[in-house]
C-alpha cells in the first residue's frame, strides 16, 4: 500500500522541503548539515528535528581514492597507538586516501564543537579506536552519508555500529590459566579503567580461570587504573611489598607489565624466580624487556587493517557482510613466567 505515502517517505526529501517546513532558508539547512557553527541552538535544533522525521541523508557518494579519513584515538599510547596506525595506513596507501589523525586526551566522546570542525571537512569516513560518538552526533553522520567505524580492544562496547575488536575475556581467561597451570595461587590483576569494557572483560577472564579450578581470589590482589607504565609501576610497590605478596601478577597491558618489572629490580625481587609477570597486546617491545615478557597477543595491526578496509568499503557504497569481528588473542609465552618460589 504505497497510494497515500508521503514524498519523503519515497525518500524524495529535499534541503527545501525541509527549509519549508522549518521556516528558514535552504542555506541555513545546508549550514546545519555541514556543521557550521554560525546558526543559532535554537534553529539548529528545529533543523536537526526535521532532519530526523523526514530520515534524511545525503545521497552522493565519492570515487574511490578521493578525500580522507578521520582517525581519532581516546588517547595517544605510544606503541599502542603506532600498531593501531600502522594497520590503517597500510590499507590508506593501497586506496590513495589520506589519514587525518586526531586524540581526545582521554576522553571517550568527542566535544561536540571538535565534531562539528571534523564534519565540516566531509571525510570519507571516520575510524574511532576506543572512543564513540552520541547519539546526536551518530544523526548528523546518517545524514550526511558519513560512515564510522570502531577500533575498539572489545566489540561490545560499540553495539551500535560496525566495530572490529578481540575477545578480550578469552584473553584474560588464557594469561589466568597459564599462571594457574604453573601452580600459581596469589595471582595479582592489574586492569585498566573501570569504566572500559576491555579492562572489566580481561577481568572477567581472570576470574573465570579461578572458578574452574576451585581457586579463590583475593580482592586485595584485584587492581585497576590506566593503561600505562606509572599504574604498573605504582601498584606493582604496593602489591609486590605485601607480606603476603603474589607469586604472579597479569597485567592489564604490556606497558603495565613493564611498569611491574620495574617495581619488581626495584624491591630486589627476581623475575620470574620470585614473581612471574604477564602482559597483554604483544607490543615489539614486550619481546625486547628483560626478561623477554609473557604476554596475550591482541592483533593491534590485524583489528585496524580490518575496520579501515571495512570503512572505506562503506564509504563507497559497498555492504559489509558482517558489521562484528572479533579476532582470536592468543598467548605468547617468553620467559617472564615459571613456577612459584617454594616456601
Amino acid at each position: 500500500m504505497t497510494g497515500n505515502r508521503s514524498p519523503a517517505a519515497l525518500g524524495a526529501t529535499t534541503l527545501a522541503t525541509i527549509a519549508q517546513e522549518v521556516g528558514v532558508s535552504s542555506a541555513t539547512v545546508s549550514k546545519v548539515l555541514n556543521g557550521r557553527s554560525d546558526v543559532a541552538a535554537a534553529t539548529r535544533a528545529r533543523v536537526e528535528a526535521s532532519l530526523e522525521r523526514h530520515h534524511y541523508r545525503r545521497r552522493t557518494r565519492r570515487a574511490a581514492g578521493d578525500g580522507q579519513i578521520d582517525l581519532v584515538f581516546h588517547e595517544f599510547g605510544s606503541d599502542w597507538a603506532m600498531e593501531i596506525i600502522r594497520g590503517v595506513e597500510a590499507i590508506t596507501t593501497a586506496g590513495r586516501v589520506n589519514v587525518v589523525l586526531s586524540q581526545l586526551d582521554g576522553a571517550h566522546r568527542p566535544p561536540q564543537p571538535w565534531f562539528d570542525a571534523m564534519l565540516a571537512r566531509r571525510p570519507l569516513g571516520m575510524l574511532l579506536v576506543m572512543c564513540n560518538l552520541t547519539d546526536q552526533q551518530r544523526r548528523q553522520l546518517r545524514r550526511q552519508a558519513i560512515p564510522v567505524v570502531v577500533v575498539d580492544t572489545d566489540s561490545a562496547s560499540a553495539a551500535s555500529g560496525p566495530t572490529v575488536g578481540s575477545n578480550n575475556w578469552n584473553g584474560g581467561l588464557l594469561a589466568t590459566r597459564h599462571l594457574l597451570d604453573l601452580g600459581h595461587r596469589r595471582i595479582a590483576i592489574i586492569s585498566g579503567p573501570q569504566d572500559v569494557l576491555c579492562a572489566r572483560a580481561r577481568t572477567a577472564g581472570y576470574r573465570c580461570a579461578h572458578e574452574e579450578l576451585g581457586v579463590p581470589v583475593d580482592p586485595d590482589l584485584v587492581r585497576s587504573g590506566t593503561f600505562h607504565l606509572d599504574a604498573g609501576y605504582t601498584h606493582g610497590i604496593e602489591l609486590l611489598s605485601r607480606p603476603d605478596r603474589p607469586t604472579a601478577v597479569f597485567a592489564g597491558s604490556d606497558l603495565q607489565a613493564l611498569g611491574v618489572l620495574r617495581a619488581a629490580r626495584q624491591l630486589g625481587l627476581d623475575v620470574p624466580g620470585d614473581v612471574s609477570v604477564v602482559g597483554y597486546d604483544n607490543l615489539p617491545v614486550s619481546a625486547w624487556s628483560g626478561p623477554a615478557l609473557t604476554t596475550v597477543n591482541q592483533p593491534l595491526r590485524d583489528m585496524a587493517g580490518t575496520a579501515t578496509q571495512m570503512l572505506l568499503d562503506l564509504a563507497h557504497g559497498v555492504a559489509l557482510p558482517t558489521s562484528r569481528i572479533d579476532l582470536v588473542a592468543e598467548l605468547v609465552i617468553r620467559e617472564s613466567t615459571a613456577p612459584p618460589p617454594r616456601p
